[in-house]
């Protein structure tokens, strides 16, 4: 990959993760590129992967910091509270990749 520049990771990454992440809402799948959340959670993100701090524990603690607005604004739930398990370890591997890489 040879990303030097952080911005060019930054979108490197938020556009992997938007592809292969979503949130699960009565059985559909929304794609986090599709909710416009895959950025949010790349930048909230790459420091685990700067710091060589890629593990399950640290990913699930940034992902239930991450609100997303339900019924117009009504509700905010945790990020963590939609994603299915297998989006979860997806998650988790798409980092350890980009970790092993930079």
């Amino acid at each position: 990959m040879a990303k030097t520049n952080t911005t060019e990771l930054l979108e490197a990454l938020a556009s992997e993760i938007g592809e292969n992440v979503y949130i699960d809402i009565a059985k559909w799948h929304l794609y986090l590129s599709d909710a416009k959340l895959h950025t949010v959670v790349a930048e909230q993100l790459y420091p685990l992967i700067t710091s060589n701090a890629v593990d399950e524990d640290r990913v699930i603690k940034v992902l239930e910091s991450i609100t997303v607005k339900i019924g117009g604004g009504r509700r905010e739930l945790p990020l963590i509270d939609l994603l299915p398990l297998q989006c979860q370890v997806n998650l988790v591997d798409i980092l350890e990749k980009y970790q092993g890489e930079i």
